[in-house]
């Protein structure tokens, strides 16, 4: 089975890899984590304008959408 995306999870990682092994900055740290969060969340959002939902929602992550009112038939990244 596969792991979920957690955008907490992946923010506190980057944060404190930035923090602990770069020595950047509290500051720094957090809004490199930010952009590194939005990217990812566009990477696991379908990009079907009709659909919307998170890759985790979709039939072996590239197929049909599991929401039961939504149409969407495939994955567009």
């Amino acid at each position: 089975m596969s792991h979920t995306f957690d955008p907490n999870e992946l923010y506190n990682r980057v944060v404190h890899y930035y923090i602990d092994k770069k020595s950047y900055s509290k500051e720094q740290a957090n809004q490199i984590a930010r952009k590194v969060v939005e990217r990812e969340k566009s990477r696991h959002t379908c990009k079907n304008a009709n659909c919307g939902h998170g890759i985790d929602d979709h039939i072996r992550h590239s197929e049909t959408c599991l929401v039961l009112d939504c149409e969407c038939r495939k994955f567009v990244s």
